[in-house]
């Protein structure tokens, strides 16, 4: 099928959650693991490419974005969406800013614009601040994030380091007006030469509206939840056919493996409340790791019965991170853990894991690197943006989820277990 809509993720937890938006319109919806080296085959209405270039070097993320892009067009795509973070992860240098201006280059556009609201996850936009509940930003947990430190609440401000051409906003008072109001101010800032907007966004409604306004512009980015409407837009002007193929999940063996190397105030909450309810768990220690390797974790998941769901997290509160970075450097303390889970992630498999849970979007990106997992399709909703996906493992058929550290309430891994379970 001709692919209607082409999407660039720059994290693996962030392109599972805008595939699982995409995916409530019940039409199939395929997510890659980085840009394929074949050319465009079995594709879907909505194809998501996932690239890990959230914080990776400025060059490099540029680059694999194009390339993404360009596969997407020979997908069929005529438009397209950046995907990042409903927090804007990104430092004065980018990485959502250059990747942005690139791709408007490739598409010969000359505007586009910036909407990370989710609403049902707490993240609204006013006056062109961004909320995490109701904290700004830089008040939020995301100030203490081990690799972009949100210290700047207003999105113009972070923004306008990263680019090269003007940045301008679009605020709640003339979204509220509707689509073609907000279609004409984005109008009017485009004759004044401003190329990136802001929009903001404090409720679902604001979402559509911004949807209505920029959907047949070739590029939008932000978080998964303004591209939710454009299924139904497709469908009632015809871009999509009513008749386009439908997701049908696969059946899936048991046991779980449940690998968390998220450290937000929300993976805390939900690791603690999953060992109160008395799961097996292991708590890496990345300084252990760094002097011993994972054996120990190794040794501990092989003697746990499967179909309880055991966990290993390296899970912890800002201060042991900030100290576990302090000995090891903070690139040397997430390659340690991620190895680490990516390890224990392949011996669950082996000996016979079919569902997996991944909390973390770093560690999400190397524990499918690890499974060899190519491409995934997106099923069902676990919570708002984070659903269960299939896929081909070492010649097995399995379930993995992969959460974002900030989604979710509290019982989110037992949740997940529930929801597949109940399909």
């Amino acid at each position: 099928m001709t692919t209607v809509l082409g999407c660039i993720a720059d994290d693996f937890t962030g392109a599972t959650d805008l595939a699982g938006l995409l995916a409530r319109s019940g039409v199939r919806v395929s997510l890659r693991i980085g840009v394929p080296c074949e050319p465009p085959s079995d594709t879907a209405a909505f194809e998501v490419i996932v690239l890990k270039s959230r914080t990776a070097p400025v060059k490099d993320a540029v680059s694999e974005s194009r390339a993404a892009l360009k596969w997407l067009q020979a997908a069929g795509a005529k438009r397209f969406f950046l995907k990042y973070c409903s927090t804007f992860d990104s430092t004065a240098q980018g990485n959502i800013g250059p990747v942005a201006e690139a791709l408007m280059a490739d598409l010969g556009t000359d505007q586009t614009i910036y909407c990370p609201a989710f609403p049902e996850n707490g993240r609204s936009i006013f006056m062109g601040n961004l909320f995490v509940g109701q904290q700004p930003l830089s008040e939020s947990p995301m100030k203490d994030h081990p690799l972009t430190p949100m210290r700047d609440s207003n999105l113009m401000r972070l923004l306008e380091p990263q680019v090269t051409r003007p940045v301008g906003l679009v605020d709640r008072l003339t979204v509220a007006q509707g689509p073609e109001r907000t279609r004409a101010a984005l109008t009017e800032l485009k004759k004044q030469g401003v190329a990136h907007v802001v929009l903001d966004a404090v409720a679902n409604s604001d979402l559509e509206v911004i949807a209505e306004a920029c959907r047949d512009m070739p590029l939008m980015t932000g978080g998964s939840a303004v591209a939710m409407p454009l299924p139904g837009l497709y469908l009632t002007d015809g871009t999509l056919s009513a008749d386009a193929p439908s997701a049908q999940p696969p059946q899936i063996g048991t046991g779980t493996i449940l690998l968390s190397g998220s450290c937000s105030a929300m993976t805390n909450a939900q690791v603690a409340d999953y060992v109160k309810r008395g799961a097996p768990a292991f708590q890496l220690d990345p300084l252990a790791l760094a002097e011993n390797g994972p054996q120990q974790a190794l040794d501990w998941l092989a003697r746990q019965d499967l179909n309880t769901g055991p966990l290993i997290y390296a899970t912890a509160n800002p201060d042991s991170v900030r100290a576990a970075q302090a000995s090891l450097g903070v690139a040397g303390a997430g390659e340690i853990v991620e190895a680490a889970l990516s390890a224990c992630a392949v011996a669950a498999r082996d000996a016979g894991a079919r569902r997996v849970i991944v909390a973390g979007g770093e560690t999400s990106g190397a524990v499918t690197r690890a499974l060899g997992v190519k491409r995934l399709d997106i099923g069902a909703e676990i919570a708002p943006g984070v659903p269960w996906t299939y896929c081909q493992s070492g010649g097995h058929q399995i379930a993995l989820t992969l959460k974002s550290g900030n989604f979710g309430t509290e019982s989110f891994f037992s949740d997940a277990q529930k929801k597949l379970e109940a399909r």
